[in-house]
């Protein structure tokens, strides 16, 4: 499996440090508010990831931190803490927001398919940790006290931006919302690693440390986390492209400059959801989250299956045109696995074997997860047994996870209820919708067939061709789609 690298510019093969497991870390939302539909590509195409090393046969464990503390309004250590910021907005304690939106945020992962991580952590629980780390910083030289804050100082790197070769608008450090630069620091690219009560005088959350009761910077807490629960060494570190300066820049001067070696092997950063105004976020009032996606009638799982149909290394474009696209498409290829026959022969091992590895070539190359939803259609046109098909079918979505299968399922039941008989006639639409005056021809053929009034029935046959449906006779039946 090749996987790109961000911080080595390139597509590389991936060997994990040990071969019996996969260290993996994601970077996990800070719990103010709802997580809107751009943050969740990320979690979506990072699920993706865990779940083919999973199918590829790599034991995974993968730890997520909860920013509960110490994220400010500017990734630049700026402003005010989201969190406080929450807490203000609704007049709820910071820890109540923190449980209401946490909870929220894995209901919408689970409408998503989303699986929850091995390890999730909230960063409050983590201090000790982080005052450990900041010690040692300190007694190495890398940090700094001033003005009753600790510094990280970014000079004594041989090399800090090891993401270089992002945009301008990818490097955008976030909106200062009026606040003066921090004069305590010694370079601009310093960053806090404990704030005190000499910064923040209404910071609700605050603890004992050897520097004065404060609490923890943003960037400090995903180290923290990491390290006690995956070691001095990590294979994949994931996040949004947003993360990469400054947060994911920071985590690996603090890590490496604590550890005394290389932390992290690979890093994947997934690219903006964009509308057409530019990139989705929440201080711009764009605020599309799942459930007012589905309060507008949409499957969560289309857009799911709108994600996977891009790379995740670019950038994607949402409408409201380009998810009712989306829509049809699913429900469409839910149709076609509908009208799938379960039973009907022994699974052909040498047609899910050519088709499996179709399947797994797309994903080997860096998560080409367009081509392994096009392996799904590669499958139904695959001329072998509709038990082969629905076999890989089912395999294939281990990965994909759009319940292909279930969905199918109850569409096929949905077909029997509204089917319509004569005799023993049934009609079938391959994309499961429900025609009535398509049917109601296709009975009239059928009744002028049982006649032996052949000439009708081929009337009636050219008719629906000349208007772009395409009939195929089965069993106690016929099928139609669009053509």
């Amino acid at each position: 499996m090749k996987l790109y690298n961000s911080a080595t510019r390139k597509k590389e093969e991936f060997v994990p440090i040990d071969p019996q497991l996969v260290k993996m870390y994601t970077c996990g939302p800070t719990v103010y508010h709802f997580a809107h539909i751009g943050n969740l590509r990320s979690y979506i195409m990072e699920d993706i990831l865990e779940k083919y090393l999973r199918y590829i046969g790599y034991n995974v464990k993968r730890v997520m931190n909860i920013t509960d503390v110490g994220h400010l309004t500017s990734d630049a250590d700026e402003g005010e803490d989201k969190m406080l910021k929450g807490a203000k907005r609704e007049n709820k304690s910071v820890m109540d927001i923190a449980k209401f939106y946490t909870d929220a945020f894995f209901a919408d992962c689970a409408k998503l398919n989303i699986k929850t991580p091995d390890v999730v952590e909230p960063a409050t629980n983590c201090i000790d940790e982080y005052i450990k780390i900041i010690s040692t910083l300190i007694d190495k030289g890398y940090a700094y006290l001033a003005g009753g804050n600790v510094y990280f100082d970014t000079s004594k790197l041989e090399r800090y931006y090891i993401f270089n070769d992002f945009n301008a608008e990818d490097l955008d450090v976030g909106v200062r919302e009026g606040v003066e630069e921090d004069t305590n620091k010694r370079n601009k690219n310093d960053f806090v690693l404990w704030f005190t009560k000499s910064k923040f005088e209404d910071q609700a959350l605050k603890w004992d440390s050897p520097w004065g009761v404060g609490y923890p910077g943003w960037h400090i807490e995903c180290s923290g986390i990491s390290i006690k629960h995956l070691g001095e060494n990590l294979d994949i570190h994931c996040g949004g492209i947003d993360n990469a300066f400054p947060h994911h820049t920071n985590e690996i001067a603090q890590s490496e400059s604590y550890l005394g070696h290389k932390w992290c092997n690979y890093w994947m950063h997934v690219l903006h959801l964009n509308t057409t105004s530019g990139k989705m976020s929440k201080s711009k009032g764009e605020f599309l989250t799942v459930s007012l996606l589905e309060e507008k009638g949409y499957d969560p799982l289309a857009y799911r299956l709108f994600c996977l149909q891009s790379h995740y290394r670019k950038s994607l474009v949402f409408s409201w045109e380009n998810l009712d696209n989306a829509q049809g498409t699913y429900n469409k290829l839910i149709g076609k696995i509908a009208a799938l026959k379960p039973g009907t022969a022994p699974v052909d091992e040498e047609a899910y074997n050519a088709l499996r590895s179709k399947f797994t070539a797309a994903l080997d190359n860096d998560l080409n997860t367009s081509l392994a939803v096009t392996a799904i259609y590669d499958v139904l046109k695959c001329q072998t047994n509709d038990e082969t098909k629905l076999y890989a079918i089912a395999d294939f979505d281990k990965v994909l996870s759009l319940d292909l299968i279930a969905k199918s399922e109850a569409k096929r039941e949905e077909l029997k209820r509204h089917a319509v008989s004569g005799g023993e006639f049934t009609v079938i639409a391959e994309d499961g919708t429900h025609d009535p005056e398509i049917e109601s021809l296709l009975k009239a053929r059928a009744e002028a067939k049982k006649a032996k009034n052949f000439a009708e029935a081929d009337r009636i046959r050219d008719e629906l061709k000349a208007s772009g449906i395409e009939v195929t006779d089965i069993p106690g039946g016929a099928k139609w789609k669009r053509i």
